[in-house]
């Protein structure tokens, strides 16, 4: 059965999947112009596809986005581009990407960190793009976990990224067999939690795997003039082949025939047509925007969401004492990751990141304004609650309330701020659509990226890869798939 309103009858046997429209007609439709749909796009219109990506918003790159504002430039999400290798290099999946995209190292132009840490009450581990740096500081740290740290490296890099039964075992109960330290397992577990597991409490082994190799093992990296730079160069490069990226361009409905996907139906009544859809917009929000009678069961959707600030200072954050990338630290005896139950906001972990503090080329030289750009785990529900003028004043009491939980792990900057900003999870619930405002989507993956519709697939962070790096992987890899084949 086609699936539609009905006030749309007269305008589909017009333009109808036997009697198309050759404009409305597509190879490919992809839903969302993040990171993974823009790669998805590129990939295909190399082999001649035409594709069209449609966005409901006038801008691109959904949470990994940027915006102006008071003459000054800033960044959405963007803490750091993982999965970094170093250029020439020939494996990983910057690499991969940098081949099948066909660009240039020169194109990201990213520069690597200067240097990291995870801080626990008495404890710190300081870790860089050398794995040797992580290795030498859990001797230090936890001398009698050193060779059971080093057998687990060499599990780690033998996992199989699509391995869907390895995928779903528990991270804890691996590590606690394997490390047998409950400390050492939660200062592991903080930072890849925070850059990529959509789960409370517990994370995926698969994910752990993913996480820890992206972090650990590659790195972090940036590009000096930030996401936007990414971003500018997918776009051209996917309009330079032919593909239409159309903005505002909300999904309403995606219309199936004999348990098949044919096409869309916009939020403004146009009907488009493809032979295959990919969708970024996540499982459960895909899901939702299909109208046929089979009722799939629906994936729970994820519960985990942040408020972040921004905060511009007068100086360089390293006159300040702090030269550190990005600090991942928690305060309490135990490493908690979940949605905070009694108050808009759980404070006892956070990230704090400051984007100068990279190793930038000479030409480029340091960035012209000090940034600190801070996290924490948030509660959708509660924010999603406060009417406008009750949202503008929480928003100002935690910003200060977090601001005051991180400068006990970094030095104190806040005499030196002269302009801030900050977002929420409904922020985030208006330019991601996911549920709850949750950032890594829903906490179970579909790596074969397949839903209940031929013709129908995931591609994003519900796939299973997350970060920059890991989004456009997943784009590529699925148009790759089922596009391509």
């Amino acid at each position: 059965m086609l699936c539609q309103a009905s006030g749309d009858l007269d305008q589909a046997a017009m333009n109808s999947p036997e009697n198309p429209d050759p404009l409305s007609m597509y190879d490919t439709i992809i839903i969302g112009a993040g990171m993974s749909g823009l790669a998805a796009g590129i990939r295909l219109a190399y082999y001649d596809q035409k594709v069209c990506i449609l966005e409901r918003h006038t801008t691109i790159g959904g949470l990994n986005s940027f915006y102006r504002m008071n003459h000054r430039d800033y960044d959405v999400g963007l803490h750091a581009v993982t999965n970094f290798t170093e250029k020439g290099a020939k494996k990983g999946p910057l690499a991969r990407i940098l081949r099948q995209l066909r660009f240039k190292w020169e194109d990201f132009a990213l520069a690597p960190q200067k240097g990291s840490r995870v801080a626990f009450p008495g404890v710190n581990l300081r870790f860089n793009n050398d794995i040797e740096l992580l290795v030498a500081e859990v001797a230090r740290e936890f001398p009698e976990q050193r060779d059971a740290f080093q057998s687990l490296l060499g599990q780690i890099t033998d996992y199989d990224d699509l391995d869907q039964a390895a995928f779903e075992i528990s991270a804890r109960q691996v590590l606690q067999e394997r490390l047998r330290n409950p400390l050492l397992i939660d200062m592991l577990l903080c930072p890849l939690m925070w850059y990529g597991n959509p789960r409370e409490h517990d994370m995926a082994w698969g994910q752990f795997c993913i996480m820890f190799r992206s972090v650990f093992l590659e790195g972090f990296a940036r590009p000096y003039k930030g996401v936007r730079l990414i971003l500018k160069n997918l776009v051209k490069r996917f309009r330079e082949l032919g593909g239409e990226l159309k903005l505002r361009r909300g999904v309403s409905q995606i219309l199936s025939e004999n348990g098949r996907a044919i096409g869309v139906q916009l939020e403004n009544g146009e009907v488009l047509y493809g032979k295959r859809i990919l969708s970024s917009a996540g499982h459960v929000e895909t899901l939702r925007l299909c109208a046929d009678t089979t009722e799939p069961i629906r994936p729970e959707p994820g519960q985990l969401s942040f408020i972040e600030s921004i905060s511009v200072l007068d100086c360089q954050p390293a006159k300040l004492g702090y030269d550190e990338t990005i600090v991942f630290y928690n305060d309490s005896e135990q490493f908690h990751w979940c949605r905070p139950e009694a108050e808009l906001c759980d404070l006892r972990t956070g990230v704090v990141c400051s984007p100068n503090n990279y190793l930038y080329d000479d030409a480029q030289g340091e960035l012209p304004e000090g940034f600190m750009r801070l996290t924490s785990i948030a509660s959708f529900d509660r924010w999603n609650a406060l009417n406008e003028d009750e949202y503008r004043r929480e928003k100002l009491r935690w910003y200060d309330r977090a601001i005051a939980s991180c400068v006990r792990f970094v030095p104190d900057f806040r005499a030196h701020v002269i302009d801030t900003d900050m977002f929420t999870p409904t922020t985030i619930r208006r330019f991601t659509w996911h549920d709850n405002g949750a950032v890594y989507g829903a906490p179970d993956k579909k790596l074969d990226g397949t839903t209940h519709l031929e013709g129908l697939y995931l591609c994003g962070t519900d796939q299973g890869f997350v970060g920059i790096i890991g989004a456009m992987m997943s784009g590529i890899s699925m148009a790759n798939m089922h596009c391509l084949k």
